[in-house]
């Protein structure tokens, strides 16, 4: 590891925690768009973070300390999330822990965490909320660890780092088990960051509401932490879905000169992924809760799919 790798990795880590929101602020603003309304422009995340920092939280007298302490857990567990995956360069000090499983099991301890904290104080919506997010963790989560066995048996490797460095390395070539392996991949997307058709991120009606109802007793700086923490985990999971399948312009060493060109290959990226799943939400509508089950063992089928036909073909 050289020493000019520390500020870039830094680089990232601000980049993340800085650039999560704006892709939040992007979606909307792509969907209101979509949808012939001016919207609220793309900087409203930052306002309403803005807002909740300078608000006192409200704790239920029945709150116990983990309550208090998931805000900070989620975030910095989206933080290392974040982090660790290569978004512009390869060649970065965390790079020998971009382990595509234990990213898995990142977003798996933030769930139960967040699931646990729900139950803490002991009302409906919080518990119901808990058993809905649970439920889709426990249809999601294998869905993407098939997901992400795809290119590791391309690579023959589950780090991330080597997995982009093989595809961009090797000759250009269509597999069609990736194909499958995309299609898996943007469906659990979908139903991980709660949104349409799995969830509705603005839906403030109770009954309906998945992760919504896991956040509704926290205010104040508690609740901005967890909005931060939602944002950087979009951002995330769409860093891995570029690092997976269209890794192409990602830098193979920690180098300043490429900086800004991977930076804007990165940003061309991310906008036109956050325009397609706005584009995706205008299309569909949510779907209730039973057929989530259905819609999650579709993509875990197709996941599966993809490595079949890596197995038997070879492609």
């Amino acid at each position: 590891m050289n020493t000019h790798d520390i500020p870039l990795q830094l680089t990232q880590f601000v980049l993340v925690i800085t650039a999560a929101p704006l892709l939040g602020g992007w979606v909307a603003q792509c969907r209101a768009w979509l949808t012939n309304r001016p919207g609220a422009g793309l900087l409203q995340p930052y306002r309403v973070l803005r807002k909740l920092f300078n608000k006192d939280p409200v704790v239920a007298h029945e709150a116990s300390l983990l309550f208090r302490i998931t805000p900070y857990i989620v975030f910095g567990g989206m933080c290392l999330a974040g982090t660790i995956v290569p978004m512009f360069s390869t060649g970065l000090p965390f790079a020998p822990v971009a382990d595509a499983i234990a990213l898995v099991g990142i977003f798996a301890f933030a769930r139960i965490f967040s699931a646990l904290a729900a139950m803490d104080v002991g009302t409906a919506f919080g518990s119901m909320g808990a058993r809905r997010e649970m439920l889709v963790g426990f249809l999601a989560e294998p869905a993407l660890l098939m997901v992400l066995f795809t290119p590791a048996l391309i690579s023959h490797s589950t780090s991330l780092t080597t997995i982009v460095i093989s595809l961009t390395t090797a000759k250009l070539v269509l597999y069609p088990s990736m194909a499958f392996a995309a299609a898996a991949y943007a469906m659990v997307l979908l139903a991980e960051n709660s949104r349409i058709p799995v969830d509705n991120p603005d839906t403030h009606l109770e009954l309906t509401m998945i992760h919504g109802a896991m956040t509704i007793e926290y205010s104040g700086r508690y609740l901005a932490l967890i909005e931060w923490a939602n944002a950087i985990k979009l951002l995330t999971y769409t860093a891995i879905g570029i690092a997976l399948f269209i890794p192409w312009g990602i830098s193979r060493s920690g180098n300043w000169e490429d900086l800004p060109l991977t930076l804007t290959i990165l940003f061309i990226k991310v906008t036109a992924a956050g325009f397609a799943l706005a584009f995706v939400e205008m299309l569909l509508a949510k779907m209730r809760l039973f057929r989530v089950p259905e819609f999650l063992g579709t993509a875990f089928m197709l996941a599966v799919l993809g490595l079949l036909v890596h197995f038997l073909l070879g492609a």
